[in-house]
């Protein structure tokens, strides 16, 4: 089977991760979560194989000379994410529809790639200064990585009228609700 691909995507901190979560934990009978690979040492807490999956630079250049990867980047200098083809497929063969929590290049790339197969969906924080706010609330970044992650959001915030839909968060239970919704709607088309 080949489903469908939900794509939430924001600048860091906006909040599509609380709101990816929130879809699964509502739908894990229709959904499922696409883990990206990536090349960055992992955070306090995260786990291989359920957060991400972490390899190594040279691996992650193998693996994309020999097509493995649906999509792909350089997100931060040195540091590479993208998404298996492995993964997509696995989701599909439990006839489930696949959900990801992509950074905003990655996730136009997945639409332009699946066209009406995919709903792109721009999760917007309420302002600029709000989303620096919650980046230096997390605490897990240096100055220099937290300058870096906010002169992206600058230009990943430029990206949204590109997307689907612009779904709001300036309050996370509506955000939530709506993306429900929206989630819904798109899975019901056939």
């Amino acid at each position: 089977m080949e489903g469908k691909l939900l794509i939430f995507s924001a600048p860091s901190g906006a909040g599509k991760t609380t709101i990816v979560k929130h879809l699964l934990s509502t739908h894990p009978d229709k959904i499922s979560f696409s883990i990206s690979a990536s090349t960055r040492t992992p955070r306090e807490g995260e786990e291989n194989g359920k957060d991400y999956y972490f390899i190594s630079k040279e691996e992650f250049l193998h693996r994309i000379a020999k097509k493995e990867f649906i999509e792909f980047e350089e997100v931060y200098s040195g540091t590479y994410y993208g998404t298996l083809r492995s993964e997509v497929e696995r989701i599909w063969a439990l006839g489930k529809h696949v959900i990801f929590d992509i950074d905003v290049e990655g996730g136009l790339h997945l639409k332009r790639k699946f066209g009406n197969q995919a709903l792109a969906i721009f999760v917007q924080p309420p302002s600029l200064e709000v989303l620096i706010q919650r980046l230096r609330g997390r605490g897990t970044d240096s100055e220099e990585k937290l300058t870096e992650r906010i002169l992206k959001a600058e230009k990943e915030l430029g990206y949204a009228n590109r997307f689907d839909v612009i779904l709001k968060n300036d309050d996370l239970d509506t955000a939530c609700a709506n993306a429900e919704r929206l989630m819904l709607d798109f899975l019901s088309v056939e």
